[in-house]
């Protein structure tokens, strides 16, 4: 028997009530369901457990909210290689494309094999801390090596497959993939990257020296990222924008390709290019928020 998985916004009456009456849908085609709450913020422990209500076997995993909640959901369940439906409850939505009004004619055409999947890579992270491994996790968008707000400018020696690169004095760092050159990488002045390009950006953020600017790099790279003196707690880690981990000084950063890899489906209208111009508003594009 075929069964889905169905994941919906954390704290949200809507997007719980669309997931309840999705599931009595997908139960009168005789498909088993899971539903799951995404939590509203996820620690290393959860993540290295790996503990979901959905089982890791299902066919699908429906998204129910907006691009934070199924960046949860392809971190948590979407790494074991089941194809994400991402639909769309909030506002700006890159990778939640399907509009709620257009929701079920799109679940129909999903369970009969006849939407496209996309594969998109994952970028994985280690921490070595005096040579021993202290976090490793795996992500969607990016990385950053970010500074807090109090803090000073920081000095981070970058080197590309054991080949030093530069010191980056700025406020932080971004490791993007393809698929989140238009979160972070984009606000701080990132090349936007076609998705399943295989490359990687970096992206200093607000950069001491001026001639610092975003550079690609294939995603075959190894990047390695090693702390100048800081103070206690100043610097921090992000995945995704959404957990956190302390850096402290000489840690060691290794970022590069996952072995996992997250599988989209693509809605049957919904090409790259014309989601940039709506979402971005390009060429005199109008945002309409009831295309979402």
């Amino acid at each position: 028997m075929k069964s889905v998985g169905v994941i919906y916004k954390h704290r949200d009456e809507r997007a719980k009530a669309e997931a309840i009456r999705l599931g009595d849908w997908f139960k009168h085609k005789d498909i088993d369901v899971f539903l799951q709450e995404m939590d509203a913020e996820e620690s290393i422990y959860q993540y290295q457990q790996g503990y979901s209500a959905i089982p890791k076997n299902v066919n699908w995993l429906v998204v129910l909210g907006g691009d934070g909640t199924l960046l949860g959901a392809a971190r948590r369940i979407g790494r074991h290689g089941i194809p994400i439906l991402g639909v769309n409850l909030g506002g700006l939505g890159f990778l939640t494309g399907i509009p709620l009004s257009r929701l079920y004619p799109v679940v129909e055409l999903m369970i009969e094999d006849r939407l496209e999947v996309e594969s998109r890579v994952m970028l994985e992270t280690r921490v070595l801390r005096n040579n021993k491994e202290v976090v490793r996790f795996s992500v969607l968008n990016d990385v950053v090596v970010n500074k807090r707000t109090l803090a000073r400018v920081i000095d981070l020696d970058v080197s590309i497959n054991e080949e030093f690169l530069t010191t980056f004095r700025a406020d932080g760092l971004i490791i993007s993939t393809p698929t989140g050159s238009t979160a972070y990488n984009l606000s701080a002045g990132g090349p936007i990257l076609y998705p399943t390009l295989g490359a990687f950006i970096l992206t200093p953020i607000c950069p001491f020296t001026l001639s610092n600017r975003p550079l690609i790099i294939p995603d075959t790279s190894i990047i390695q990222i090693s702390l100048g003196k800081v103070s206690e707690e100043s610097v921090i880690l992000t995945f995704d924008g959404q957990v956190g981990f302390n850096l402290r000084y000489e840690d060691e950063v290794i970022i590069y390709k996952s072995q996992e890899k997250i599988l989209l489906i693509r809605p049957p209208d919904q090409k790259h290019f014309n989601v940039l111009r709506t979402k971005l508003m390009w060429g005199g594009a109008t945002y309409n928020k009831d295309a979402d």
